[in-house]
């Protein structure tokens, strides 16, 4: 049962599927705790790394004294990122998770692969609404309020046909902390996202169940339309919690969207490590792949897709002229190791001693004499070397 130090509060939490696969960081609603997934994780598991926590004073996280603001849980969410290393991930946000979700790929969108939204929007209820519960809650006791949450939990036909489910999960609801209840409470009622909304630049599936009461549809809808590009969907029969209700369905919707998202850079990828083969040469690309650890493993991927699958790949230079431009730009910024490999690269890009020895003058010009003559002595070098006989 692990836990972490984040945010001045241990955390509980848990890791599933095999390390490497896409990862996912499921968030959970108000009131309940890491297990409102496991149905889902148990079909997502084989093909994903997922994380699953308990929010502040819920499940056997910590508790801290409310109020609670959504920043505090933002923060709390991205410190255990942090803290496991988790640097990009598919945040899969339900109720005020998906307000964390949506907070998280609004303020760090270099962090986000992608983008679930279950049961939520960017604004949840009203101030008056959630000083009443505040209230309610802080002088009854959660029971008091437990069986009127409970039934906008869950469809109409789940509440019929698993009457013992129904007495567990509002047995869960009722063992949650007042503090951290009533805080997270106080988080929703000051929560207001829709400006930022259109800060959401990841790939986005937003779903309800037709028969949420806490987040209708209509509300869920809104927050869809002003995310660009986002998907809306409606899951029949279900109530607030659909990854309980609805599993089955829940994990088809998640694992067609990542899918859906990742193939694209999976081509892009393969693209870009078959053309940095053919320019660099295996031998190049073999002896860096082999040098590649955690520490870089994203740095070494964004360079395949990106300079490789994207810019290298691009069809309006030729390869020769790419390859005329690169050795340019890196003698320029007085880049010795790079200016070398691109001049190796040459014997395969078609580019020319002549055409070195042209953007080495444009160099002198544009970027300075010193510059320049510093990288003619380091092509010199490297072209002598490749022909076989030594540098003058």
């Amino acid at each position: 049962m692990p836990f972490r130090s984040v945010n001045g509060i241990a955390i509980h939490y848990r890791l599933a599927g095999p390390p490497g696969r896409p990862r996912l960081a499921f968030l959970n609603s108000l009131g309940s705790d890491l297990r409102i997934w496991d149905e889902v994780v148990e079909r997502l598991s084989r093909d994903h790394e997922l994380l699953l926590y308990d929010m502040r004073g819920h499940g056997l996280s910590e508790e801290t004294p409310p109020p609670y603001s959504l920043d505090l849980h933002l923060e709390d969410f991205t410190g255990l990122l942090d803290a496991l290393g988790w640097e990009r991930v598919v945040p899969v946000g339900l109720s005020v998770g998906g307000l964390v979700a949506q907070a998280f790929a609004a303020r760090h969108p270099e962090r986000v692969e992608a983008l679930v939204l279950l049961d939520t929007a960017a604004k949840i209820g009203t101030t008056q609404s959630w000083n009443e519960r505040i209230a309610s809650v802080e002088e009854n006791g959660l029971a008091s309020i437990s069986a009127a949450v409970v039934e906008r939990w869950f469809g109409a036909s789940f509440r019929s046909g698993e009457p013992a489910a129904l007495r567990g999960w509002q047995a869960m609801l009722e063992r949650t902390t007042v503090a951290g209840y009533a805080g997270t409470c106080a988080a929703l009622r000051d929560a207001d996202l829709r400006p930022e909304c259109a800060a959401i630049r990841a790939p986005t599936l937003v779903a309800v169940g037709t028969e949420d009461l806490a987040t209708p549809p209509a509300l869920v809808r809104d927050t869809a339309e002003r995310i660009a590009g986002s998907r809306f969907v409606e899951i029949p029969g279900a109530g607030h919690l659909p990854c309980i209700d609805q599993p089955v369905e829940i994990a088809r919707l998640i694992d067609e969207h990542v899918s859906a998202v990742r193939q694209p850079e999976a081509e892009r990828y393969d693209a870009g490590m078959a053309v940095r083969r053919s320019v660099l040469g295996d031998a190049h690309v073999d002896r860096a792949s082999a040098a590649i650890t955690d520490f870089d493993r994203s740095f070494q991927r964004f360079i395949t897709e990106g300079a490789w699958g994207t810019v290298w790949s691009g069809r309006h230079f030729t390869r020769r002229e790419r390859s005329i431009v690169t050795i340019a730009l890196l003698a320029a910024l007085g880049q010795d190791e790079e200016v070398a490999m691109h001049v190796r690269a040459t014997r395969n890009t078609g580019a020319t001693q002549s055409d070195i020895a042209e953007a080495l003058m444009h160099v002198a010009v544009y970027a300075g004499v010193p510059a320049a003559n510093h990288a003619i002595r380091i092509a010199k070098t490297v072209l002598a070397d490749m022909n076989g006989r030594q540098a003058p």
